[in-house]
């Protein structure tokens, strides 16, 4: 059940991703983060709560990195269950149109039974590599859909359920 709540919880959250330059045009400092909310309803009804900021530095004019950081709040009518991610990251841009990222998270997570009142903690790694397509919105605003892949995620020891995470977002600022 675990699994099957942080997997609909990273799958299915509207994430509104967001990275704004400091104050003047030609800083290379960037910050950001992405955000989502979501809702079950039936026998397994509850909320979630997804964010994420991360604050970046720009090496060159298509290459950043930086530090990212996640925090993930379910409450449904099972489990109560909080997860706490961070690690670096990598963006490179592809003309504006794409990028390629990669990033590392070590999550720590904490889950509580409601029903018999057991609780679990534990630890996972997750290095993501993928990338997507952008659209640009306006000066300096962009669409971006694309996905990554976990390379360490193992079926049978994950506290996720698949490996694969799609990404939905705007970036500001590039």
């Amino acid at each position: 059940m675990k699994k099957l709540s942080l997997f609909f919880l990273i799958l299915m959250s509207f994430s509104a991703f967001s990275q704004v330059e400091t104050s003047t045009q030609n800083s290379k400092w960037t910050f950001g983060g992405y955000a989502g909310l979501t809702g079950g309803f039936g026998s397994n009804n509850g909320i979630a709560v997804h964010i994420a900021p991360k604050v970046g530095y720009k090496i060159s004019e298509n290459l950043e990195a930086g530090l990212m950081s996640s925090l993930n709040w379910q409450n449904s009518s099972y489990s109560y269950s909080t997860l706490f991610g961070i690690g670096p990251f990598v963006n490179y841009y592809l003309g504006r149109n794409f990028y390629l990222g990669s990033q590392f998270q070590e999550y720590f997570i904490n889950q509580k039974v409601k029903s018999s009142e057991e609780k679990y903690s534990s630890n996972e790694s997750a290095l993501y590599i993928g990338g997507g397509y952008m659209q640009r919105m306006g000066n300096n605003s962009y669409l971006q859909i694309g996905g990554m892949y976990n390379v360490l995620w193992k079926q049978n020891s994950s506290i996720f359920s698949s490996g694969f995470v799609p990404n939905i977002g705007m970036v500001f600022g590039l």
